[in-house]
């Protein structure tokens, strides 16, 4: 049995927070009077804070301490939240980040920096320190508040016996008990067994700590956060004589408020005689459990245990596949029962192991947040963000391939896409440019699409950069707009920090291409354009309807198919030369698969054409045999076969033999051209 890393389960927890932190901080942009979401900043540094020094972290502790300063201030209304400070955090949580990543790296001055931006932001004066790994003094604008009243408590508490090797220091959450005030503490050692029975990485000490600090139950809490759930604690508040008892003999404690209604009552004259910690289940307020119990029933899976999964699960569908062809030849009706009952059960298998790859889209759009947000300060422009069909689920390896492409899309809609300010005054407009994401399902396929209200693209200069770089051809409209995915072309009059090089588009067509996709575009002059992404809703099994031409068999992604005709002998004879049949009083080309594959095979008696689509477009392929659906475990095409346009993976089928998956996209496009070239033509 595997072990988990604590650092690396620190890590992921720490990338949770920090993009936490920067959703609230996206937010609080918009809403800078808003003291939930500056609530909910301070308590997400306060977390990565605490966390980064419990597992030796100590430069992203201590360089996150000056944030989190600065954004208590803003809680205490001591300075406003600006979006120069936001800004500031912003920036400094990418520094978070690596610190993160790379906690022994050498990052220069580049947190000296940073603070030097924060301290600007909260109205400091003087020259911010460089940032060491060890505790480093706050910026002279980052201040401590002003003395309030202190209250006296007594913590005791006691950890797991497996709390140190799960990467929990009991020395760090004492030393954040001592940062909030004057603190005793006092260890019971009575849990220690005998030398013989110790185990070395088990811990067996309690505390007992007297605090007196200005500060109140949740900050004390909070100290404890990440192990709030496994532990014994017990927080009472304590009053007057015994306050004083309990405190340090050189200092008296303020009178204490009444005590919290969570809090054990300790008699007044009486002084707190030191035992083992007893058993009190730790209590939160009620939103936080009910937050934990929705956290509970998640189980946090390493995907590459999903992808080991999903290849048993292929394994399994082919050997299924592979029993339904031996019972379906065999008179054994117990074997065919048997059979029936495995397909059925292999297919439920499936279905649930797809679900789980499936992840929503909206952990995709939600990174543009942050795009978005910093090349308006960038370019200048106003850009407001939409996001429609978050729930939209798609395969996570589709996900992770598709975060490059969308970047390159986004980026090309705010720089060539959205006008100025002043531009769009001008012209009619609002100051404020819209770019929309949204995802839909259409069949098997997610359609993707990148919207924005600006000036379209402009086909003229398009042509001209066509023209200069030797494509000049005729070229339809549809045409002349998928020529900006072409390697090398721009329209940009100069290289900037976002375009320029004629490399992003490229690099959208070749992933699209790569998932089996295809990229559409529309644009409207003075009105802007959307490029929608067709992508399949998995890349590793899907429902598939197998067909025979000549000798060899395919398979067509059953998603795609609309409906299956017959064709006769003497259609097949009257259609030679034009390849159209007539569907519902509409004519929709097709393709001889047996031309096309050349296989040298006579054409059956009775074809028969099956008429497949993506989005509007139609075409139909003329096959000598329907064999029937069949459960498709997608395997990636040799290196060899990479340039086969016409194929977009290969199956395993029952009896061991393979069979080719059809590229829907590129045979409907195909349909398409030769129909284009026929009307040319007559």
């Amino acid at each position: 049995m595997s072990t988990l890393d604590p650092v690396a389960v620190f890590r992921t927890e720490a990338a949770e927070c920090l993009e936490a932190i920067e959703a609230g901080l996206l937010d609080l942009t918009h809403q800078l009077d808003n003291k939930d979401l500056v609530d909910a900043v301070f308590r997400g540094l306060h977390t990565l804070k605490g966390s980064g020094a419990m597992f030796g972290f100590e430069a992203l502790a201590a360089f996150t301490h000056h944030c989190e300063t600065a954004f208590d201030r803003v809680r205490k209304g001591e300075v406003a939240a600006t979006s120069e400070l936001v800004a500031a955090v912003l920036s400094a949580q990418d520094h978070m980040r690596a610190l993160v990543d790379q906690p022994d790296a050498d990052h220069g001055d580049i947190g000296h920096k940073l603070l030097a931006q924060l301290q600007a932001a909260v109205g400091g004066k003087e020259a911010a320190p460089a940032a060491t790994p060890v505790a480093v003094p706050a910026p002279a604008g980052v201040r401590e508040a002003p003395a309030k009243k202190k209250n006296s408590w007594r913590i005791r508490f006691s950890l797991p016996a497996n709390s140190m090797a799960n990467g929990t220091n009991p020395l760090g959450l004492l030393d954040e008990l001592r940062d909030l005030g004057e603190c005793t503490v006092r260890a019971n050692t009575s849990a220690i067994p005998a030398l013989d029975e110790l185990v070395p990485t088990d811990l067996h000490i309690s505390w007992d700590v007297t605090l007196t600090s200005e500060q109140d139950r949740s900050a004390i809490n909070d100290v404890f956060i990440f192990v709030l759930d496994d532990m014994e604690l017990s927080v009472e508040e304590i009053d007057g004589p015994t306050a004083a008892a309990v405190a340090p003999a050189d200092e008296k404690a303020a009178p204490a408020p009444v005590a919290a209604a969570s809090a054990a009552p300790v008699p007044p004259a009486a002084v707190p005689e030191f035992r083992p910690v007893e058993a009190v289940p730790a209590k939160r307020e009620a939103p936080a459990a009910v937050s934990q119990a929705k956290a509970a029933e998640n189980v946090r899976v390493p995907a590459e245990r999903l992808d080991e999964l999903m290849d048993r699960v292929g394994e399994l569908v082919i050997a299924q596949s592979r029993l339904s062809q031996l019972a379906s030849a065999s008179t054994d009706i117990a074997l065919r029962s048997v059979s029936e009952e495995i397909e059925r059960l292999s297919g439920e298998l499936r279905d649930t192991m797809m679900v789980l790859r499936m992840v929503p889209v909206a952990t995709l759009f939600s990174r543009f947040r942050r795009l978005v947000h910093d090349l308006a300060r960038e370019t200048g422009k106003v850009i407001e963000l939409v996001t429609e069909g978050e729930s939209t689920e798609v395969d996570k390896t589709v996900i992770e391939r598709l975060a490059d492409p969308l970047v390159h899309l986004v980026r090309n809609s705010i720089d060539h896409g959205l006008e100025t300010p002043a531009e769009r005054l001008a012209s009619g407009k609002i100051e404020a440019g819209t770019v929309t994401l949204s995802a839909r399902q259409a069949g098997g396929e997610v359609i993707i699409s990148i919207k924005d209200d600006g000036r379209g693209i402009n086909r003229e200069r398009v042509r001209a950069k066509a023209e200069s770089s030797g494509l000049i051809q005729p070229l339809s409209d549809s045409e002349l707009l998928q020529l900006i995915f072409a390697p090398g072309f721009s329209t940009a009059a100069a290289i900037t920090n976002l375009s320029g090089r004629g490399v992003g588009m490229d690099v959208v067509k070749k992933t699209v291409e790569a998932l089996r996709g295809a990229i559409d575009i529309v644009s409207v002059p003075g009105q802007g354009s959307e490029v929608s992404l067709r992508i399949p809703l998995t890349l590793a099994i899907i429902d598939g309807l197998l067909v025979r031409v000549g000798s060899g068999r395919y398979v067509i992604p059953l998603s795609a198919v609309e409906e299956c005709l017959e064709l006769s002998l003497e259609e097949d004879l009257r259609s030679r030369g034009r390849s159209f049949i007539s569907l519902r009083d509409s004519l929709v080309p097709f393709l001889r698969l047996r031309d096309l594959f050349r296989t040298g095979t006579k054409p059956d008696v009775h074809q028969k054409v099956v008429v497949i689509s993506t989005g509007t477009e139609r075409v139909g392929l003329v096959v000598d045999q329907i064999i029937g659906d069949h459960q498709t475990v997608i395997k990636s095409m040799s290196k060899l076969h990479n340039n086969v346009a016409t194929f977009s993976g290969a199956t395993i089928l029952g009896d061991g033999s393979v069979a080719l998956i059809l590229d829907v996209g590129h045979l409907v496009a195909a349909g398409q051209q030769q129909e284009a070239q026929l009307r040319v033509a007559g």
